[in-house]
């Protein structure tokens, strides 16, 4: 994504270089987060950001030239919360990549609204830490490259998927009175057999309750994981 200023990223420019500046790059980003959490990813701007620091926006551009550098500061950060502590990455594979996947999940599931908003960032350094860090979990397996990037590429959109999904009434389980009429409605008149057999048609929607909340939403997300890392050591042999 091109920048105003010639398409340098922010990585490639030092620091603000006053000896104490009031504002670190930690602290603009922690703002802008805080923000976007709160309000949304569309209420980020300069002048917002500026003013939750108590600082004018032309101040805030001295740190941070363009809105495409306060949103890679935004990537960094939220990329900072993925990766593992340094020498706790487990030496399984199997064990290191559900570990990433449940760290990626949990920074996620914090920052649901920005999925869409961070992901045509720029690639800053905790971006490539993490994945550094994925392939660190395979670096002991026989893979080629190839196939670790295309099993990397599964956990992520496993993972991407199944926060997307989280919160969704159909597969909570909160179903409103709308949706469980017209639900029922479908199942008697229309061409449903097996929804119908899983469900019934006297009341549809409880049954869908009951089923959905017959496990957690942590216990389906490993689940579907395990069974995706099943897969993929049958598949690759490892």
């Amino acid at each position: 994504m091109a920048t105003e200023h010639g398409g340098t990223p922010i990585w490639a420019e030092p620091a603000p270089g006053t000896r104490r500046p009031r504002f670190t790059r930690e602290q603009i980003a922690a703002a802008a987060l805080a923000l976007a959490d709160a309000e949304g990813f569309e209420a980020v701007s300069m002048r917002r950001v500026a003013a939750e620091l108590g600082a004018g926006t032309m101040t805030l551009y001295h740190y941070v030239r363009t809105k495409d550098d306060l949103i890679a500061l935004m990537d960094d950060a939220v990329m900072a919360e993925v990766l593992i502590p340094e020498g706790e990455l487990p030496t399984d594979w199997r064990a290191a990549l559900t570990a990433i996947a449940r760290r990626t999940r949990d920074m996620s599931l914090r920052h649901r609204g920005l999925l869409q908003g961070l992901r045509n960032a720029r690639l800053g350094p905790n971006a490539l830490r993490h994945s550094d860090q994925s392939l660190a979990a395979l670096a002991g397996t026989t893979l080629d490259p190839g196939s670790k990037l295309d099993l990397l590429a599964a956990v992520d959109d496993y993972v991407v998927g199944n926060v997307l999904r989280a919160g969704e009434p159909l597969h909570d389980g909160e179903v409103s009175a709308d949706t469980a009429r017209f639900l029922r409605e479908q199942l008697e008149h229309d061409d449903l057999p097996h929804l119908r057999s899983l469900l019934g048609t006297e009341a549809p929607h409880t049954e869908w309750a009951r089923l959905a909340s017959a496990t957690t939403a942590e216990e389906r997300f490993e689940e579907g994981l395990r069974a995706l890392l099943d897969g993929a050591a049958g598949r690759y042999g490892i």
